[in-house]
């Protein structure tokens, strides 16, 4: 998740799940809503397919949660115009099984989206950390919290740009020369344009990489509810721990939200009541997740 959660896609589902266990996708900072679905117990796998499903562009990271009776996705929403919303307020509600709609925006991601989780880092030794560093560098994208509107510019894309990123969606993997190809203009220019949305947080690169391969086999949403003047602090405490790797400022009763991969139950434990117990969090509800229906947009073999 980024200020916006990240809206992107693989190749195909079974370029991804079929050939390999990682999949390149390239990410576009858009607006974004976590709606928490509540479902009726037997539809959760028909509800979670249905929002899985690649035409189902705007929708990520579908997970069933709480014995399967909600659903909690990624939902990426238009700044403006007549279908904006329609997704969230008229196609979600009218999915059959699903019973009840509670969506919630993400304000700020302090954990996340470009900034990977760390432990997926440190299953790099030095040398292949050394050999993915050595491509070109790119610019830091601008600082959240600076009010001079580089974050707003950031998520300003013009008919050209959304022509580069939709190719860039369908295999992050294009070179300069296909990119140009697929967007109607030079190589270099796709080259020069392509630099200029990454140095400015617009667009980056991320890899799916199957969690089990890491070591993770418990996973948990942990919504949180902190005392108002402290969830800055809060939040930024918990960016640094190595056990998350999400943490996000959000609106409804809870004021944050945060993602635990860990590597057994005892290590879940651990972490809410060592880590994430601080005396300012009056309220935590741990969300096991049983799956992932679709991550950011590689969907995952059932």
């Amino acid at each position: 998740m980024t200020p916006a959660a990240t809206a992107v896609a693989a190749r195909t589902a079974e370029a991804v799940t079929g050939a390999c266990s990682a999949a390149v996708r390239a990410s576009p900072d858009t607006p974004g809503r976590t709606p928490p679905t509540t479902a009726t117990p037997t539809a959760p796998p028909s509800c979670c397919t249905a929002l899985s499903r690649p035409a189902a562009e705007p929708v990520s990271w579908v997970r069933p949660t709480s014995g399967e009776t909600e659903i909690v996705a990624i939902i990426h929403t238009a700044p403006a115009g007549p279908d904006a919303h329609a997704l969230l307020l008229r196609d979600i509600p009218r999915t059959a099984g699903i019973t009840a709609v509670s969506a919630h925006c993400l304000l700020h991601t302090y954990l996340g989206g470009p900034m990977a989780w760390r432990g997926r880092i440190d299953a790099l030794d030095a040398d292949q950390e050394a050999r993915l560093r050595a491509g070109p560098t790119v610019p830091d994208a601008p600082d959240p919290g600076d009010p001079s509107g580089a974050v707003a510019s950031a998520h300003l894309l013009t008919d050209a740009d959304r022509l580069l990123v939709s190719a860039l969606r369908e295999d992050a993997r294009l070179s300069h020369t296909e990119l140009a190809a697929a967007t109607g203009t030079t190589a270099s220019t796709a080259a020069r344009r392509l630099a200029e949305l990454r140095a400015r947080g617009a667009v980056f690169f991320d890899v799916d990489i199957d969690p089990v391969l890491l070591g993770v086999t418990v996973s948990a949403l942990l919504w949180m509810q902190v005392a108002p003047a402290r969830p800055d602090t809060v939040a930024t405490a918990l960016a640094g721990h190595d056990e998350l790797a999400v943490v996000a400022a959000t609106t409804g009763p809870t004021n944050l939200v945060a993602h635990a991969p860990c590597r057994d139950a005892e290590a879940l434990h651990h972490c809410l009541t060592r880590r994430v117990a601080w005396d300012v969090v009056t309220r935590i509800e741990a969300a096991p997740v049983l799956r992932t229906y679709k991550a950011a947009t590689t969907l995952r073999p059932c």
